[in-house]
């Protein structure tokens, strides 16, 4: 057990509270929480001071290959458990309107929107929060039954924007203003801008947000009329193939993946698809930075589990290849190859 150290600081309780979530030890991870609220530390700070950092350490150690998928979701769950006890033991009371908070479909990261919905909560909305992954349609469905002021929306993966818009789409359809946040929007929100979104880069800007109903409802509407050139509708058509296409080449070009084992074989074909899904996901909002930079975090992944980043620039070549008649995509592409060129010079 983690025997956590008495103070008044969030900061000071960091170091502590992170060796609780390395330890997998709950009851020591709450009583930290609960010992700020008891020193007069309001549960807001708590939740964006404390658990909300620890939980990007999380999320970091586990790219970096420190923490085991089992050791981040320990984590995450304890995490879902001290935002339980911070929300019960400030028992807010709803004085304002009705806010619905949920996951984009294909999210599953709902830790975070769970900070949102709940400091949304604490000031004095009556939140309704569904959770990871909502499809489009059981959130119209629930919008239809029940009145919400505005739904916000979070996306953590930019690859699922896509999907965001058909959700904003629906919300809008709705009648339902529309908040999003999550890195999946850009660090600065750019990509909500092209989807007509309002954005909110933190929980308190949220609340700010749909504290305007006027300006919620003003956003200018998506720019997408570069999807008039079908690039992205072909792109996801031809998904399966290009997969299976890139399957093929990888086994002739880098015999090793000849020798993979299946819980290998599955991992490879699901980085293919993600390359493939991030590639899309930029032609759709028209920046290919979208796609350079989950390149660049993809290829620092596998070096981190000893797979050379090399094997990205040999799929990225044959995707190149693949989709020589798609003037964006090869774009994007061409700068992925360079960026992972120009990392390995500096590595070397």
């Amino acid at each position: 057990m983690t025997a956590p150290a008495a103070t008044t600081e969030p900061t000071d309780a960091y170091p502590g509270y992170l060796a609780c979530l390395a330890d997998a030890d709950e009851y020591a991870a709450i009583d930290v929480a609960i010992g700020l609220l008891e020193a007069g530390v309001s549960p807001e700070r708590v939740l964006l001071d404390l658990v909300a950092p620890a939980q990007a350490e999380v999320g970091e150690r586990w790219a970096r290959n420190e923490w085991s998928v089992a050791q981040e979701h320990a984590a995450t769950h304890i995490s879902e458990r001290v935002v339980a006890a911070v929300a019960a033991h400030a028992k807010s009371r709803p004085t304002g309107g009705h806010v619905v908070v949920a996951c984009m479909d294909g999210e599953w990261h709902a830790l975070p929107p769970r900070l949102v919905a709940e400091v949304l909560r604490l000031r004095g909305w009556q939140v309704t929060f569904l959770g990871a992954s909502v499809p489009a349609a059981h959130l119209v469905s629930y919008l239809h039954r029940n009145d919400a002021q505005a739904v916000a929306l979070a996306c953590a993966l930019p690859m699922r924007l896509p999907h965001a818009h058909r959700m904003i789409e629906a919300c809008r359809r709705s009648d339902v203003p529309v908040v999003v946040g999550g890195r999946g929007f850009g660090a600065d929100g750019r990509w909500a801008a092209r989807l007509g979104a309002a954005w909110a880069p933190n929980a308190p800007a949220a609340a700010e947000v749909i504290a305007d109903e006027r300006a919620l409802r003003r956003v200018p509407a998506a720019r997408l009329a570069h999807l008039a050139d079908d690039e992205y509708a072909s792109l996801v058509r031809r998904r399966g193939d290009l997969i299976d296409s890139a399957l093929t080449d990888l086994r002739e070009t880098a015999p090793a993946t000849r020798e993979y084992t299946a819980t290998q074989l599955d991992s490879t074909v699901s980085d293919l698809g993600h390359i493939l899904d991030s590639l899309a996901a930029a032609l759709y909002v028209d920046d290919a930075s979208l796609f350079t930079e989950f390149v660049d975090w993809l290829a620092e992944i596998l070096t981190s589990r000893r797979v050379p980043a090399s094997a990205v620039a040999l799929t990225l070549e044959h995707f190149a290849a693949e989709l020589r008649d798609y003037p964006r995509a090869a774009h994007a592409l061409e700068l992925g190859r360079a960026g992972l060129a120009a990392a390995s010079r500096s590595a070397g």
